[in-house]
């Protein structure tokens, strides 16, 4: 699926592309929320972010309310990411993952069924999608920790 020319927004309000933020790098895209009990997942992609960064790996996080847990304004949410984990990596505006208003890209992403062959609506909060600059897409539920073997084994494979 050729995802690069869907439109994003940034945390700042910037307009760019899927193409322009990935930048030809393997991302991995997290629907992120401040308030989630899986929050605490802000470390290990931002340990992500630190270990493959300069290998040709990016982490994007959009924000979502879509489970009434994330932050009202892109100020908060920004300062919550960089002050309680440090975040590095890019962030989206806050976006719908699911149901007719969803963020084209989620639309797209949503087709790709996980590894039990279930595609179809983002289920909870950090749920995410591994995306190869050639349009390959594996999805991971959202309890699947962003350091778990499956993850960083293709993270190696697909920047190698």
């Amino acid at each position: 699926m050729d995802l690069s020319s869907i439109e994003v927004t940034t945390l700042r309000g910037e307009r760019t592309t899927f193409g322009e933020l990935a930048d030809g790098r393997v991302a991995l895209i997290v629907n992120v929320a401040s308030r989630c009990g899986l929050a605490p997942q802000y470390e290990q992609l931002e340990d992500l972010q630190r270990t493959y960064g300069d290998a040709g790996f990016t982490v994007l996080g959009f924000p979502s309310n879509q489970f009434l847990q994330e932050l009202g304004d892109a100020d908060a949410i920004a300062e919550y990411c960089s002050a309680t984990w440090g975040v590095t990596f890019p962030m989206a505006e806050k976006v719908r993952v699911n149901g007719s208003h969803a963020h084209p890209l989620y639309r797209e992403l949503t087709k790709t069924p996980d590894g039990e062959g279930k595609a179809g609506r983002v289920t909870w909060n950090f749920e995410k999608f591994l995306v190869h600059p050639d349009g390959r897409v594996k999805r991971f539920r959202p309890r699947v920790r962003p350091d778990a073997p499956e993850i960083t084994r293709t993270i190696e494979e697909w920047t190698a």
